[in-house]
Order: structure tokens, then sequence, then C-alpha cells
């Protein structure tokens, strides 16, 4: 069951930036594009933190 809900949000991630990138829009695009990043190295640096 996990491997499914994990393949479903996957899938969603990746619905999210076909829709962006089939927008056309500029800054929908550099939006979504930012916002991975920023969440990306937010996520590395939280994994560092020592508790």
């Amino acid at each position: 069951m996990a491997k499914t809900t994990s393949f479903l949000y996957q899938l969603a991630r990746m619905s999210n930036d076909i829709e962006k990138l089939a927008s056309g829009d500029p800054k929908r695009i550099a939006r979504r594009a930012k916002n991975k990043y920023i969440g990306r190295k937010l996520v590395k640096n939280v994994w560092k933190f020592p508790f």
C-alpha cells in the first residue's frame, strides 16, 4: 500500500510540473521551478539538522 501511495504522490507532482509547463506562462513556470529548488534545499538542510 505504501508503494502505491508513494507512486500516486509522485504522479501528482509530475502532473503539476507538466501542467505548469503546458500553460506556457513564464511566471508560473518560474514560480514552480523556484519552489521546487527552495523545497529541495530546505529539506536537505532540515535533514542535516541534529535533533
